[in-house]
C-alpha cells in the first residue's frame, strides 16, 4: 500500500537535501578556514570575584587590581594599534605657502581642531616605559647603573638574561634590538665585558636551517602519536561516546598541551627569523642579485633570504598549518579530555593532596595557613554530597583510622572559571613564595614533599587557562599574520610608496619561490604561504580593527591569486606537455643520443595531482574552486598550443605537415593526460576550433595545403618515379611564396621543453627536403575525406585553367610550327641520317624559345597535380585498409585459421565466432543501446564494410574530369583524309609530344641542367596522361620520332655526333624515357580500362575495303 505524500512534505524533503554533507576526496593541503569560527569565551576578567567570599580578602583585592590592569593592557593595545596602523595625515593637511597668505590663521586653527583628539590620545602613551629605555635614562652623569648593580640596588645579570634575544618583535614589521639601549648608555664602553647580550655573533636561534633537523624530528614524532589517537577517536567515532579512564584523559591532555607548545615554539622561530632579517637587511655586497637601487624593505625581504631559507620557512609554515588542521579535527575530543583532566587534577589536589598539610596546620594551630588552605578548598572543591565531609579527621588534626578515610572524588567534564583558577593559583603561590610582606613565609610551615607537590601543581595549572580556551589558543599559536604587515617600513618611505608591490610581500615571495623552482617536494605546500593572507585579514579585522588594512590585503590577495593560478596553470601544462613529448619521442633516437653523450631527460615527477584536486580553497572567507580556475587557463593554453602548431605549419612549406601531425599527437596525448584530473572539452572540438573548422567546410590546414600546392608544390617540385618522391627543382621558374614568420612562443607550446624541441627538430629535418609517402599519408589523416575533396576540386580547376588556357595556346602555336608532314625514314638511312633528318624537320620546335621554360613548366604543373591525386589515393587506400583491419574484430570478420588433418573448418570458425562474440559491436548495441545508438552503429558498420568493397577509385574520376577538359579540336586534329587515321601528318597531339620528347632527349652540356633535373617526371606524366585521355597511345608508340631513332640505332649500333648531338647518349636517354613512358601508360591504362569497360557496353566495329594496288587503281 503506497503512502500519500503531500506537496509540502515533498518540498520540505527536497529542501533537506541541501543539508546533506557531500564530502569530496580532495587531499587536505591547506589550513582550516577562519572566516567563520566559533570560540567560547570563558574569561570573566574577574567580574565574578565577589562571589568568592570564602577567599582571603587581599587576594580578592589583587583580582581587582588585575582586572584594572587587564583593562589598561587592552587600552594600551588600542594605542599601540593606532600608532602602528596610523598613516601620516600631514601630507593631506593643506600647507601654508607663504606668511602673507591671508587664510593661514584659519588653516592652522582647523588643523589643530582636527588633530587635537588624536594628539590627546597619543600623550597617554608617554606613561608607558620599558626596561631598556629606563636603564638608558638611569645611566648618566648623575647615576651609574653599574655602581647601582654593585650595591645590589639593581640586578644587571637578570636584565642581561632578559636581553638575551638579539631581536624582539614588537608589532608587525617593527622590532627592537634591546641591546641598543645598553650600547648607547654613557658608561657602556668601560663595562662592555659585563654584558653578553651585546655580542656581535649571530645566534643560532635566528638560523632556521640549522633547527630544521630538530623541528622535523619533533613534527614526525608528534604527528605519528597524534595519528594513533586520531584513528581511534575521530575516524572510528568513539571520541565522545565512550567513557575513558583518568589515564586515557591525561594522555590526551598531555598530547594537546605538547601540540600547542610545539606550535607556539615553531611560530616563534618563524617570527624571530623574520624579525632578525628585517633588522639586518642585505646589500649588493652580501647578495649579488640585490641591485644597488633596491629599497630598504626590498633588501629586508625579497633579497634577504636564500633559497634554502625560503624552503625552510615554507616547510615550517606547512608544519604549523598542517598540524593546526589535525588538532582542529580533534578539538571536541581534546576539550572533553582537557575538562575531565583539569577537573580531576583540581579536585584530587584540593580534596586529597591538601588534607595532609591541613591536618598538620590544625595540629600545630597555624591559623593563617589553615585559613589559606580552607579558602582554597572552599573555592574549588566539588564535594560528592554537595558539602564537605564533617567527620573528616584532618579537620580536627587527627590521623585517619587504620582502615583509612574514604573520600570519593567525583569525575565530571567541567573546568573552573577564570576567576576560580586565578584565586586558587594565587593562594597556592602565597604558600610556596620565598618572599612575602611578612617576616616569616608560609613555606616554612609546610613539609618538603608538600611544598614539592604544590609547586608541581602550580606549574601544571599554568597551562589550564590556555587549554580551557583550546580553540583560541590553537589559533593564536598558529597566527603568522605579522609576516604581511609592513606599516613601519611603509611610513619610512615618506609617502613615496602607497603600498609595496607583491614582489616584496613575504607570503607571495614564499609562494612564488615554490613556483619558480618547481621543487616537487614543496609543491604540495604551495597553498600554506597563501594562508598568511587569511591570518593577516583576520588580525586586521579582529585585532587592529582597521578596514583599510583588510582592503589592502584583499586587493593583494586578488592580484597574487591571479598570478598564482596563471603561473601554476602554465607549469602544469608545461609539465604534462613535456611528459607527452617524452613519451612519444622515438626510443631508438633517445638511445642513440645517449650513446653520443647527449641525454634527453624525462621531466622530473611532480605532485600537481594533489593541487588539481583542490575544489574549495579558502581565501579571505571565499571558497575558490582551484581546479576550475586551472582548467580555464589550461583550456586556453591547449587552444593556443593547437593554434601555434597550425600557425607554425602555415609559416612553412608542405614538407612540414609531418611535423604538424606529430605536434597534434603530442597535444592529443597531453589532453588525455590532463583529462584525468580536470574536465576539458574534447580534443576534436578544440582542434576544430583552432583549425577554424567548426562551421566552415574546410579549415586552416586544408587552405594552407592547397595554397602550398598551388603556389609552391606544383610549380617548384620535381617528381622522381624511382624514389616516389618530390624534391625542389634546381632552377625555380616561379618565385617562392612569402610566408609569415611564426610568433616566438614558450617551448612548452611546441614539444614541451627546449631539449625536446631540439630533438624533434633533428628528427623532422629529415622530412624537410622532399614530399613523399609519409607526407601524403599525413595529408590524408589531417584533411580527411572532406578536406581531400576540396583540395582535389581546386586542383582540377588549376588543371582546367592550364589545359584550356596556357597549354592550349602553346599547343596551337606549336602545331603551326610543326612540319605538316613528317614521315618516319627508312632503316637504310641509318641512325645518323635519321637523327639529322629529325633534327632538320623539328628545327623550329627545337629553337622555340619558350618550349623549355613556359611550355614545359605548365606541363610540369599538370603532371604534378595528376601525380598528387594518384599518390593521395594510394595513401588513402592504405589508411582505409588499416581501418578495416582494426575494425574487423568488432564486425565479426575473422581470418581463416589453420586446419589440421581431421579437423573441420566450420567447427573451428564457430568456436572462434563464439570466442569473439562479446566484441561484436552491432548486436551488443542492439541489445543495450537506444534506438539512436542502434541506428548509428548499423550505419557505421555498413559504411566500414562497404568502403573498399565497392571498388571506388578517386583517380578514375580525376582522369575522367581531365578528359572533359580536352574538348578543343586542336588536341585531336582535323579528320584524317584517309578516313582512318593520320599517319604522316603532324595534326594530333601525340605528334607534337613526340617533337617535345625529341627536344628533351637531346643530351645537354656539362654545366647545363637536364629536363629531369628541371621538371622531373611530372613533365612526362602530363604528356602521357593527355595522350592516354585522347586515345592516342598506340599511335604514339608507332609513330614516335625518338622510338624510331632508338630502333634503328639499336640495329646499326652507330655512335656519331650529328649537329652537336652525340647519337649514343641520345639513344640512351630515349630508352630511359621509353621505360618511364611505358610505366606511366601502364598505370593510367589500369584506371582508364576500368572506366572504359564500365562505360562502353557496345563494341564499335568498322569495315574497311581491301587494299588496291596503285596500277589497278589508276586503270580503274
Amino acid at each position: 500500500m503506497t503512502t500519500h505524500v503531500t506537496l509540502e512534505d515533498a518540498l520540505s524533503n527536497v529542501d533537506l537535501l541541501e543539508e546533506l554533507p557531500l564530502p569530496d576526496q580532495q587531499p587536505c593541503i591547506e589550513p582550516p578556514p577562519s572566516s567563520i569560527m566559533y570560540q567560547a569565551n570563558f574569561d570573566t576578567n574577574f567580574e565574578d570575584r565577589n562571589a568568592f567570599v570564602t577567599g582571603i580578602a587581599r587576594y580578592i583585592e589583587q583580582a581587582t587590581v588585575h582586572s584594572s590592569m587587564n583593562e589598561m593592557l587592552e587600552e594600551g593595545h588600542e594605542y599601540a594599534v593606532m600608532l602602528y596602523t596610523w598613516r601620516s595625515c600631514s601630507r593631506a593637511i593643506p600647507q601654508v605657502k607663504c606668511n602673507e597668505q591671508p587664510n593661514r590663521v584659519e588653516i592652522y586653527e582647523k588643523t589643530v581642531e582636527v588633530l587635537e583628539p588624536e594628539v590627546t590620545k597619543l600623550m597617554k602613551f608617554m606613561y608607558f616605559q620599558v626596561m631598556g629605555f629606563g636603564l638608558y635614562l638611569m645611566d648618566g652623569n648623575v647615576s651609574n647603573i653599574y655602581k647601582l648593580d654593585a650595591k645590589k640596588r639593581i640586578n644587571l645579570s637578570k636584565i642581561d638574561k632578559f636581553f638575551k634575544l638579539q631581536v624582539v618583535p614588537l608589532f608587525g614589521d617593527m622590532q627592537i634590538e634591546l641591546s641598543r639601549y645598553i650600547e648607547t648608555s654613557a658608561h657602556y664602553e668601560e663595562n662592555k665585558s659585563k654584558w653578553t647580550c651585546t655580542q656581535s655573533s649571530i645566534s643560532p636561534q635566528y638560523n632556521l636551517c640549522e633547527q630544521m633537523v630538530q623541528i622535523r624530528d619533533d613534527h614526525i614524532r608528534f604527528i605519528s602519536e597524534l595519528a594513533r589517537y586520531s584513528n581511534s577517536e575521530v575516524v572510528t567515532g568513539s571520541g565522545l561516546d565512550s567513557q575513558k579512564s583518568d589515564e586515557e584523559y591525561k594522555e590526551l591532555f598531555d598530547l594537546a598541551l605538547r601540540g600547542l607548545q610545539l606550535l607556539s615554539k615553531w611560530s616563534t622561530h618563524v617570527m624571530e627569523v623574520y624579525s632578525w632579517k628585517l633588522v639586518h637587511p642585505t646589500d649588493k655586497f652580501c647578495n649579488k642579485d640585490c641591485p644597488g637601487t633596491a629599497e630598504e624593505y626590498e633588501r629586508a625581504t625579497r633579497y634577504n633570504y636564500t633559497s634554502e631559507e625560503k624552503f625552510a620557512l615554507v616547510e615550517v609554515i606547512a608544519m604549523i598549518k598542517g598540524l593546526q588542521v589535525l588538532m582542529g579535527r580533534m578539538e571536541s575530543v581534546f576539550n572533553q579530555a582537557i575538562r575531565n583532566t583539569i577537573y580531576s587534577a583540581l579536585q584530587d589536589f584540593a580534596q586529597v593532596t591538601l588534607r595532609e598539610p591541613l591536618r598538620q596546620a590544625v595540629r600545630k594551630k597555624k591559623n593563617v595557613l589553615i585559613s589559606v588552605l580552607q579558602a582554597i578548598r572552599k573555592t574549588i572543591c566539588d564535594w560528592e554530597g554537595g558539602r564537605e565531609p564533617p567527620n573528616d579527621p584532618c579537620l580536627r588534626g587527627e590521623k585517619d583510622p587504620k582502615g583509612g578515610f574514604d573520600i570519593k572524588v567525583p569525575r565530571r567534564a567541567v573546568g573552573p572559571s577564570s576567576t576560580q583558577l586565578y584565586m586558587v593559583r594565587t593562594m597556592l603561590e602565597s604558600l610556596i613564595a620565598d618572599k612575602s610582606g611578612s617576616k616569616k613565609t608560609l613555606r616554612s610551615s609546610l613539609d618538603g614533599p608538600i611544598v614539592q607537590a604544590i609547586e608541581d601543581f602550580h606549574k601544571q595549572s599554568f597551562f589550564f587557562t590556555h587549554l580551557l580556551n583550546f580553540s583560541e589558543a590553537l589559533q593564536q599559536c598558529c597566527d603568522l599574520s605579522q609576516l604581511w604587515f609592513r606599516e613601519f617600513f611603509l611610513e619610512l618611505t615618506m609617502g613615496r610608496r602607497i603600498q609595496f608591490p607583491i614582489e616584496m610581500s613575504m607570503p607571495w615571495i614564499l609562494t612564488d619561490h615554490i613556483l619558480e623552482t618547481k621543487e616537487p617536494s614543496m609543491m604540495e605546500y604551495v597553498l600554506y604561504p597563501l594562508d598568511l593572507y587569511n591570518d593577516s585579514g583576520y588580525y586586521a579585522l579582529t585585532k587592529f580593527k582597521k578596514q583599510f588594512l583588510y582592503d589592502e590585503i584583499e586587493a593583494e590577495v586578488n592580484l597574487c591569486f591571479d598570478q598564482f593560478v596563471y603561473k601554476l596553470a602554465d607549469q602544469i601544462f608545461a609539465y604534462y606537455k613535456a611528459m607527452a613529448g617524452s613519451v612519444l619521442l622515438d626510443k631508438r633516437f633517445r638511445a642513440e643520443c645517449k650513446n653520443y653523450g647527449v641525454i634527453i631527460p624525462y621531466p622530473p615527477s611532480n605532485r600537481y595531482e594533489t593541487l588539481l584536486k583542490q575544489r574549495h580553497v579558502q581565501m579571505l572567507g571565499r571558497s575558490i574552486d582551484l581546479n576550475r580556475l586551472i582548467t580555464q587557463r589550461i583550456s586556453a593554453a591547449m587552444y593556443k598550443s593547437l593554434d601555434q602548431a597550425i600557425s607554425r605549419f602555415e609559416s612553412e612549406d608542405l614538407t612540414s605537415i609531418v611535423e604538424l601531425e606529430w605536434l597534434m599527437e603530442i597535444n592529443r596525448l597531453t589532453h588525455r593526460l590532463l583529462s584525468k584530473h580536470m574536465t576539458l572539452d574534447s580534443f576534436d572540438a578544440m582542434f576544430r576550433e583552432a583549425n577554424h573548422n567548426v562551421s566552415a567546410p574546410y579549415g586552416r590546414i586544408t587552405l594552407h595545403v592547397f595554397w602550398e600546392l598551388n603556389f609552391d608544390f606544383l610549380p617548384n617540385y620535381c617528381y622522381n618515379g624511382s624514389t616516389n618522391r618530390f624534391v625542389r627543382t634546381a632552377i625555380p621558374f616561379t618565385q617562392e611564396p612569402q610566408r609569415d614568420k611564426p610568433a616566438n612562443v614558450q617551448p612548452y607550446y611546441l614539444y614541451g621543453s627546449k631539449p625536446l624541441n631540439i630533438a624533434y627538430s633533428h628528427i623532422y629535418s629529415s622530412y624537410r627536403n622532399f614530399v613523399g609517402p609519409p607526407h601524403f599519408k599525413t595529408i590524408c589523416r589531417l584533411l580527411g575525406y572532406q578536406g581531400i575533396a576540396v583540395v582535389m576540386e581546386e586542383l582540377l580547376k588549376i588543371v582546367k585553367s592550364l589545359l584550356q588556357g596556357t597549354i592550349l595556346q602553346y599547343v596551337k602555336t606549336l602545331i603551326e610550327v610543326m612540319p605538316k608532314i613528317c614521315r618516319l625514314p627508312r632503316h637504310e638511312y641509318g641512325s645518323p641520317g635519321i637523327l639529322e633528318f629529325f633534327h632538320h624537320q623539328l628545327k623550329d620546335i627545337i629553337e622555340y624559345a619558350e618550349l623549355k621554360t613556359d611550355v614545359f613548366q605548365s606541363l610540369r604543373e599538370v603532371g604534378n597535380a595528376i601525380l598528387f591525386c594518384l599518390l593521395i589515393e594510394q595513401a588513402l587506400s592504405q589508411e582505409e585498409v588499416c581501418d578495416l583491419l582494426h575494425a574487423a574484430p568488432f564486425q565479426n570478420i575473422l581470418p581463416r585459421v589453420y586446419i589440421k588433418e581431421g579437423e573441420r573448418l566450420e567447427v573451428r570458425m564457430k568456436r572462434l565466432e563464439a570466442k569473439y562474440a562479446p566484441l561484436h559491436l552491432v548486436p551488443l548495441i542492439e541489445r543495450l543501446g537506444t534506438p539512436q545508438q542502434i541506428a548509428i552503429a548499423r550505419e557505421g558498420d555498413l559504411l566500414t564494410k562497404e568502403r573498399l568493397c565497392c571498388g571506388l577509385s578517386m583517380f578514375e574520376v580525376i582522369l575522367t574530369r581531365i578528359r572533359s577538359f580536352l574538348q578543343d579540336s586542336v588536341w585531336r586534329g582535323p579528320p584524317p583524309t584517309n578516313g582512318v587515321m593520320h599517319v604522316d601528318e603532324c595534326m594530333e597531339f601525340h605528334r607534337l609530344w613526340s617533337a617535345m620528347q625529341f627536344v628533351y632527349c637531346i643530351p645537354v652540356g656539362t654545366h647545363e641542367f637536364t629536363a629531369e633535373q628541371c621538371f622531373g617526371d611530372g613533365l612526362n606524366w602530363a604528356g602521357c596522361a593527355i595522350i592516354v585521355l585522347l586515345g592516342q597511345q598506340r599511335r604514339f608508340d608507332l609513330f614516335d620520332f625518338c622510338y624510331h631513332l632508338l630502333k634503328v640505332q639499336r640495329q646499326d649500333g652507330k655512335d656519331e655526333i650529328i649537329k652537336n648531338v652525340p647519337l649514343k647518349k641520345m639513344a640512351d636517354r630515349i630508352r630511359k624515357y621509353q621505360i618511364l613512358n611505358n610505366e606511366i601508360f601502364a598505370i593510367l591504362n589500369k584506371y582508364m580500362k576500368a572506366v572504359e569497360t564500365d562505360s562502353s557496353t557496345v563494341e564499335h566495329v568498322r569495315c574497311f575495303q581491301p587494299p588496291i594496288h596503285q596500277s589497278l587503281a589508276t586503270t580503274c
